[in-house]
């Protein structure tokens, strides 16, 4: 397991739900916004490299490269990266900065995890890796935030309902959704295409899933981190002249 990740994210977690007046909730928002902001670099690589292969669809010449060799796949292959060599763009300038994250998103949904801990065991090892004084005054964390408790699924009780409704598991599906077309580079053939139309819809039926049967408080991370990149995605559009 990367500890060197959790640890210092779930002391950093811990820290912040100190000052926030132990209110784990808000923490988990900021810790997910100052996260975000720590690895801008990244997400400006990886919006630099979206937005070269969207960008890419329209170019005329790429678009008669395409009419020309759409029998010849080899060939297209060929005059495809050619052209990217041309114009400069990086075909993993989208993705690589995602994987370089993956780390990241273990040791966030880790940290979240242990900083959840209910068990004695859990509680003693989580206290183990603090390195906050007084710790023993913090834990168990308050894990109430709104309507939900944070270490068990949310699900919101109306009374003019005969079921409850899992809030938080349809706001991640939705802003997953809206996340991952934002962000997702432009298709180059008819397989790729497809690939990425698949990829839009089980994503987020993926974090969606996840969010409904694990505890509340992965779910608010999760939703969290959506909006907040949806949000910076769109700031950078705005800022950011269109690659030539």
């Amino acid at each position: 397991m990367l500890e060197f990740i959790i640890v210092p994210f779930t002391n950093a977690l811990l820290f912040i739900y100190n000052l926030l007046g132990e209110n784990f909730g808000l923490a988990i928002i900021v810790f997910t916004i100052l996260v975000r902001l720590a690895t801008y670099p990244i997400t400006a690589s990886q919006l630099k490299g979206t937005r070269a292969m969207q960008e890419l669809q329209s170019n005329k010449r790429w678009q008669q490269v395409q009419k020309k060799y759409k029998n010849d796949r080899e060939k297209l292959a060929q005059e495809q990266m050619k052209l990217y060599k041309e114009l400069g763009i990086n075909p993993l300038g989208s993705c690589l900065p995602t994987l370089i994250q993956f780390p990241i998103i273990i040791g966030l949904y880790w940290s979240v995890t242990r900083a959840l801990a209910s068990t004695p065991i859990q509680l003693l090892n989580f206290a183990r890796d603090i390195a906050l004084p007084d710790v023993a005054s913090l834990i168990p964390l308050n894990s109430q935030f709104l309507w939900m408790d944070l270490s068990l699924p949310e699900r919101l009780h109306l009374d003019f309902l005969p079921v409850a409704i899992p809030v938080l598991a349809i706001l991640v599906t939705i802003s997953s959704y809206f996340q991952t077309k934002m962000m997702s580079p432009g298709a180059t053939d008819g397989q790729s295409a497809q690939m990425g139309k698949m990829m839009n819809i089980y994503m987020p039926l993926l974090m969606g899933y996840i969010s409904y049967i694990y505890a509340a408080g992965l779910a608010l991370y999760f939703l969290s981190g959506n909006l907040f990149s949806m949000a910076q995605y769109a700031l950078m559009r705005r800022s950011s002249p269109p690659s030539s």
